[in-house]
């Protein structure tokens, strides 16, 4: 359960003795303030990003795919579909990561080389922001490392911001783990218990932890930020559920943080379904699009065994499994394969077809993923309840799938979206369990 704890309210002033940067707080703001006459509108409350590219651990870990999704596409996401958030940004200095925000559907501020040195804090590019965007009253400073965030925990934050007349809210977690305190090194000193009585050491049932930041988001109104505040005023903290509480700056280990996603992370508004029908284009998905001619004018194409396995798994599971293509394909060439799969060729219109095959299983596009490479593919990908990509898709096909491979076609895409498709079943049954 998510729980919140009420902060007091309090004065804050600027701990660094130096005038405030940015605009000042503007008092004759009619349209949103009641300072004046004109309508009350509610206040701009923005979701802000910032997505450096000069990340020191991982070159351009922003957006690096995480479990099929660029990592920074994580907390998008959520931001956009919670709907509380009049607009949502991306701070960069960076270009790649500049078109991975507009993909995802943010509106991007280009960052100063001012404020994306190493050096730079969080706040000094939440106010440069600030500088450039009048309209923004409230700012949802969200990190790109938390790819488990939902969006019900930023509507509840929103609900206090606007509600409850919050002026900052941050979030928490919370921890079981007992505290010493540290010796220096050649110190001949005992340590202490920072949080415990060792003589009386509580079980985890009969204690209630402690709250740590967890770094996931920083909700602060504009007057505090342009004092050189994220948290102060009327404060609150909002507590995540651990196992949201993912940070990819600590969690160094990728494999193991792309499980946590897949178990926990937020995939979109629609709830999953189980999947009965798996798609896959046959041309630069289930082979890596290279086409050879023999002397005697025979066509001869290759295909990666691992693949092969991948669909034959996906049959024992109880999927159908069917191949398509565009291209006037050799079927005795694709028959020598022993595939046992239906297929299509010569396809004009691939969304057609395979609208016809849901239709004859009594399906709907929840129940179908998609895994194409073209631009062909882009309609079909985007209606199915499961999408992908090889990692060498063009870049339309990549845009419309949900999940990028990190194999290429014909190199064992086909097997990797299968077992995303197991992991995401796997959800879907534990859920209905529940």
């Amino acid at each position: 359960m998510d729980s919140v704890e009420k902060g007091a309210a309090t004065s804050v002033s600027n701990p660094r003795g130096r005038p405030s940067r940015g605009r000042p707080p503007k008092l004759q703001r009619n349209s949103r303030g009641g300072q004046g006459r004109g309508v009350e509108k509610p206040p701009h409350l923005a979701a802000l990003i910032l997505a450096r590219g000069g990340s020191k651990g991982i070159p351009l870990k922003n957006i690096k795919h995480l479990a099929g999704v660029p990592l920074i596409g994580w907390v998008l996401r959520a931001a956009l579909d919670s709907g509380v958030f009049h607009s949502v940004w991306v701070s960069t200095d960076h270009d790649e990561i500049e078109n991975v925000a507009k993909q995802f559907g943010a509106q991007v501020h280009r960052r100063s080389s001012e404020a994306s040195k190493d050096s730079s804090t969080s706040l000094d590019a939440i106010i440069e922001f600030l500088n450039y965007h009048n309209e923004v009253d409230i700012v949802g400073n969200i990190q790109a490392t938390s790819p488990c965030l939902h969006p019900t925990d930023l509507q509840k934050v929103a609900e206090m911001i606007r509600e409850e007349g919050y002026d900052s809210v941050f979030s928490v977690v919370r921890r079981h783990q007992f505290r010493w305190g540290e010796i220096q090194k050649g110190v001949r000193e005992m340590t202490e218990p920072l949080n415990l009585n060792p003589a009386k050491r509580p079980r985890r049932q009969d204690w209630d932890g402690e709250l740590y930041e967890n770094g996931s988001f920083y909700f602060a109104k504009r007057h505090l930020i342009e004092m050189g505040y994220l948290q102060g005023g009327k404060m609150a903290y909002y507590e995540m559920r651990a196992e949201h509480s993912v940070d990819i700056d600590v969690d160094i280990d990728w494999p193991i943080a792309e499980q946590r996603v897949l178990r926990f992370g937020y995939f979109g508004k629609e709830k999953l379904k189980e999947i009965k029908l798996f798609v896959c284009n046959i041309d630069g998905c289930l082979t890596n699009g290279h086409i050879y001619v023999s002397g005697d004018q025979k066509e001869i194409i290759s295909y990666d065994v691992k693949d092969a396995i991948g669909i034959s798994l996906l049959k024992k599971s109880g999927i159908e499994v069917r191949l398509i293509s565009e291209r006037a394909c050799s079927k005795q060439t694709l028959s020598s394969l022993k595939l046992d799969c239906k297929m299509e060729v010569s396809v004009p219109d691939k969304l057609a077809v395979v609208d016809e095959w849901r239709k004859e299983m009594g399906l709907c596009w929840k129940e179908v993923a998609y895994l194409g490479n073209e631009v062909s593919d882009e309609e079909c990908l985007r209606r199915a309840g499961l999408s992908g990509v090889p990692a060498d898709a063009c870049a339309a096909a990549q845009k419309a799938a949900g999940y990028i491979c990190k194999s290429n076609g014909g190199r064992g895409a086909l097997r990797e979206f299968a077992e995303h498709v197991f992991l995401l079943m796997e959800k879907v049954i534990n859920s209905c369990q529940k």
